[in-house]
């Protein structure tokens, strides 16, 4: 599973002119479910997302985690993320899972992030045409890949 990470101070998104999740501050998260992800991949980016410290703390170090800022999280299914530009101008999109499979994964991974987080996580809609808003706290952007996903078993 890949992931970028923005912190935002508020972030939405919108599908056909309609809202269908925004938060204040929090992280905007871009998600991707590979070829191979299962339950342990899944898992480990919830765990990531809400325990990773990236929030500044009485010492403006980043060392505070979306759960002891009390933050919130909007997530975003980005198939796009497992494109591959290495050869030829056209992405491949052979890592990225089938939609049938991604599809209930991700409801299944934005289930375990609100349980853990104890709150809803708004999110847009899978496989959907989307316009995403934001404002990019920092700016801070990272990067994520869970391990044992596709990425790390080719290259």
């Amino acid at each position: 599973m890949r992931a970028v990470v923005q912190r935002v101070s508020q972030a939405s998104v919108s599908v056909d002119g309609v809202c269908t999740g925004a938060i204040g501050p929090g992280l905007l998260v871009l998600a991707c479910i590979e070829s191979g992800d299962g339950e342990a991949e899944l898992a480990w980016m919830a765990r990531k997302l809400v325990q990773l410290r990236i929030f500044a703390d009485a010492h403006g170090a980043m060392n505070r985690s979306l759960l002891d800022v009390d933050g919130e999280l909007l997530a975003i299914s980005q198939f796009t993320l497992a494109g591959d530009c290495r050869k030829g101008n056209r992405p491949s999109f052979v890592r990225a899972e089938r939609p049938e499979r991604a599809a209930p994964m991700f409801a299944d991974w934005l289930h375990t992030l609100s349980a853990q987080l104890g709150k809803p996580v708004p999110s847009g809609v899978f496989g959907a045409d989307m316009q995403v808003s934001l404002v990019n706290d920092g700016p801070v952007t990272l990067w994520l890949q869970s391990p044992g996903g596709e990425a790390s078993r080719t290259s």
